[in-house]
């Protein structure tokens, strides 16, 4: 997780940088908000307070900013200065080493990258003077994000709009993404559940949120890899970068794995996945409702894992890995859907804890290789970001070396 501090100036554009947070929180990143006075008549301070969970700096003689020197302070932290939106006169102080306000001396007084999204009038961006001083600031290594084209708060037509906050967010990490040990890698993540229909109004589902999934596809993509996200029904926001496939049912999971699978190097089957539905399919009506009891006959869906674990057979790629949602006998069951289904590596997680599991932002679990070699690995009570980290960081290792799987022969008399 990064620190990053996100410098708002005066421009109408300003209301866009409350998503640019939230997006760069949904990376995981922690964000400090510094605000111009002018920014503050756009905005207010309490908003940015409010989502970030850190008190805004919003001027350089604020009460108490002054009793660590507060700049040098988070200067001296900070992993990327990201201004959003960048106004000419902010992009004007830069360049010629005016510091008088905190931004400004905040960026005279960091190492860390600079990232700047101008937003103004169209003629004022095409002045000459501000071009001259983004030209000054790319020759020292500060990255710019292109303005975008559209109707502009003055009423006229062109280019000088801030850019969307996930073009912001796609650009911020792209930044701060190290040569990454999956570049060049591509993983295929499932994620939430599936629904299987009963009628028009009802359905069969379960309580996963998809945020296990997602967060394993954003520290995939932060490692430098392609993304496959295939995502059944979430209020989630995709992860930049992730190329997604939405579905519904456990068939359409299924097909659209198959679809991809060619592609993958690794696959993370974070989903949580429908075992059964409907026999007779979906009633085109309502069911009605009737004085006794309705039975329902369900019939199995297909069971992707195992059947990945099955084409796969004696074959290193693509990599396996599974996910044990267990409310007893939690780490038995994971090591036989482990064998069963010949993964290299099984997350095994408690959903009957409060805390864990389907619904919750934090996640606990035991990660199970196949390789006896490989001694449990406890992930303790966290982020399911932090999880993601873990989970990656074992898909990245297992990737790096040559993986032995067994056939089926083997499986079925070992």
């Amino acid at each position: 997780m990064s620190l990053i501090v996100l410098g708002i100036t005066g421009s109408i554009g300003a209301y866009k940088s409350v998503e640019v947070v939230r997006g760069l929180q949904r990376h995981g990143h922690d964000v400090a908000a510094v605000m111009t006075e002018s920014a503050t008549r756009f905005v207010g301070p309490l908003t940015f307070e409010a989502i970030t969970g850190r008190e805004v700096v919003t001027g350089q003689y604020t009460a108490g900013a002054n009793a660590d020197i507060e700049h040098i302070a988070l200067a001296s932290k900070m992993d990327l200065l990201l201004v959003a939106p960048a106004t000419a006169n902010i992009v004007g102080k830069f360049a010629n080493g005016i510091a008088d306000d905190f931004l400004s001396a905040l960026y005279l007084a960091s190492t860390a990258p600079v990232l700047v999204a101008p937003a103004m009038n169209i003629n004022m961006l095409a002045h000459a003077a501000v071009q001259a001083n983004l030209e000054t600031l790319s020759a020292r290594g500060v990255q710019c994000i292109a303005p975008g084209e559209g109707y502009l708060a003055c009423g006229w037509v062109g280019k000088g709009r801030l850019a969307e906050p996930d073009e912001v967010v796609a650009a911020a990490q792209h930044l701060l993404r190290p040569v990454g040990n999956l570049a060049g890698r591509c993983v295929l993540v499932t994620a939430g559940p599936t629904y299987e229909d009963l009628d028009p109004v009802r359905y069969l589902g379960n309580r996963s949120s998809g945020r296990m999934g997602f967060a394993v596809a954003a520290e995939a993509l932060d490692r430098g890899a392609r993304v496959l996200l295939i995502a059944g029904p979430t209020t989630l926001e995709s992860p930049v970068g992730a190329e997604v496939v939405h579905v519904r049912t456990a068939e359409e999971m299924f097909a659209a794995v198959m679809a991809k699978i060619d592609e993958a190097d690794a696959v993370v089957m974070a989903a949580a996945v429908s075992d059964y539905t409907p026999r007779a399919g979906r009633s085109d009506q309502k069911i009605v409702k009737g004085d006794g009891d309705l039975a329902l006959t369900l019939r199995r869906t297909p069971d992707i894992l195992a059947e990945l674990g099955r084409r796969r057979d004696s074959q290193a790629r693509p990599l396996l890995v599974g996910f044990a949602a267990e409310t007893h006998d939690m780490l038995a069951r994971a090591r036989a859907k482990l064998t069963a289904k010949r993964l290299d590596l099984i997350v095994a997680n408690d959903v009957s804890r409060a805390d864990a599991g389907f619904g919750t932002d934090t996640n606990a679990a035991t990660i199970v290789a196949r390789d006896p070699d490989q001694a449990d690995q406890v992930v303790p009570l966290g982020t399911k970001q932090a999880l993601a980290r873990v989970i990656v960081s074992r898909v990245a290792g297992l990737l790096s070396t040559s993986v032995d799987v067994p056939t089926s022969e083997q499986v079925e008399t070992g």
